[in-house]
């Protein structure tokens, strides 16, 4: 069939676009059984987390049940939202671009559509035909006003067709379009625009899978068994795959943790048969490294669902803690801990390669909010430290409010209380990671030839006796 834009619509197209007829849609999905399709999940997913800031899996998984959608649709409804998500910012750009005077208020399905089906033309192997054709019919099963925008969808995504090879140099000039205001601002004047851009820019990006080893296990070995790449810190690097298809996922020899998630723990040194107080620990990552080191752990935080996930995770890899459902700003321990992780809660502006909803769902004022969390937490865990005990705070965050600023507040205010820098050392010579202050500082731009890290901060303070 021929989907030809409407009069209103061809007039909202910058340059009154020529008319082009469409290949035939694909006969696999009636009209009318959109709402079950991929695409559909995948658009109805998208506006949930940017209308309504619904978590992106919870919003997910919610969709694809209704829709009962088998494992290879719903992972490319997944992977259809991931993208769309990390690049909101351009392909908004790209829609308002591409109309003279925007979309008509209210149009938020439409919007969605054109979002996901730019997304596939732009970003993803997916048949132009197939991308068109299949989100034209799906704006024409929709009950409301909406559906007399298929023209428009159509005339859209076919000029985006037309002009593709321009809109990708236009998109990768500025990266920064996929950055929310507040955080473009932010980063710019933390870390300078050029960084800023950087940022942005592997942010937009798939992330690498990294694997911690238990100790003992030949890295070396694993490497090649799982056709990765030995990273200077010690993680095994490789391309995303099913993980629990990979050797030895099943025997618990290894577990996932990017990079920069798997150094904190480290910072604490030799912990062989030490009490170590685990904060914030779900879903386990840092739990499984500092009990796989030789540490009695108790592993504390206040998510039941997510310490499900910790349990889970100990029982699969064989290893032991004292798993505690409490508040990790008033838990106290009945014996005294040795060291002490704080993995504080906080924005994840760190992790948004992996958690692009975050982008859409989290703002200024969430920070600010976290900060004053973080405050509570760290000071109360500093109180839990014997003299000479070693406290590692983290944030998977680059906000300056909920790392360094956290920190430098907290050394002014408690004379006890001294900076252990980390060193090159420590971090397996990757001095760029390094702070002026001694902290660690790590990037999504960081390591670029091998695919970035997660942004991590983490800072290493030692109780003096005063």
């Amino acid at each position: 069939m021929q989907v030809m834009p409407s009069l209103a619509a061809d007039n909202m197209i910058k340059g009154r676009m020529k008319q082009t007829p469409t290949q035939p849609a694909a006969n696999h999905h009636a009209k009318g059984a959109g709402a079950k399709t991929s695409r559909t999940v995948a658009v109805r997913t998208l506006m949930a987390v940017t209308l309504k800031s619904r978590p992106f899996d919870v919003a997910l998984d919610e969709m694809t049940r209704e829709a009962k959608l088998d494992p290879r649709d719903r992972a490319f409804a997944f992977n259809l939202v991931m993208l769309s998500l990390r690049q909101l910012g351009a392909l908004r750009y790209v829609i308002n671009e591409l109309l003279d005077r925007g979309l008509p208020r209210n149009a938020t399905w439409t919007e969605a559509a054109l979002v996901t089906g730019l997304a596939q033309i732009l970003f993803m192997r997916t048949a132009d035909h197939a991308a068109v054709n299949e989100t034209v019919d799906m704006i024409k099963a929709l009950d409301g006003k909406e559906k007399g925008f298929a023209g428009l969808v159509n005339a859209v995504l076919r000029r985006a067709i037309r002009n593709r090879d321009e809109i990708l140099k236009d998109l990768n000039g500025a990266p920064e379009r996929n950055l929310p205001k507040w955080l473009r601002e932010s980063w710019t004047s933390s870390y300078g625009k050029p960084t800023m851009q950087a940022i942005a820019a592997t942010l937009a990006t798939n992330p690498p899978l990294d694997i911690s080893l238990k100790p003992g296990e030949d890295a070396d070995a694993w490497a090649k068994t799982l056709d990765g790449t030995l990273l200077p810190t010690g993680s095994i690097r490789r391309t995303a795959t099913d993980v629990m298809a990979l050797e030895g996922y099943g025997e618990g020899a290894w577990w996932i943790q990017d990079m920069a998630a798997a150094i904190p723990a480290t910072l604490l040194g030799d912990i062989s048969g030490k009490l170590v107080l685990d904060l914030c620990a779900a879903p386990g990552g840092k739990t499984m490294q500092l009990a796989a080191a030789g540490a009695s752990v108790i592993a504390v935080d206040r998510s039941k669902n997510r310490m499900g996930r910790l349990k889970a995770n100990l029982k699969r890899t064989g290893l032991s803690a004292e798993v505690v459902v409490d508040n990790a700003a008033a838990y106290t321990p009945a014996a005294p801990a040795d060291h002490i992780l704080v993995d504080a809660p906080c924005s994840a502006t760190g992790t948004l390669r992996r958690n692009p909803d975050v982008l859409w769902t989290k703002t200024a004022d969430d920070v600010a909010k976290l900060a004053n969390l973080q405050a509570a937490i760290l000071a109360h865990a500093f109180d839990l430290l014997p003299v000479g005990g070693t406290l590692v705070y983290c944030v998977c965050s680059l906000e300056k409010s909920e790392g360094p600023d956290q920190i430098t507040r907290f050394l002014s205010a408690t004379k006890e209380a001294k900076r252990v820098p980390v060193t090159a050392e420590d971090v397996g010579g990757m001095d760029e990671l390094i702070t002026l202050a001694g902290d660690l500082l790590c990037l999504p731009s960081h390591h670029p030839d091998a695919g970035g890290m997660d942004g991590f901060y983490v800072a290493r303070i030692t109780k003096a006796k005063i």
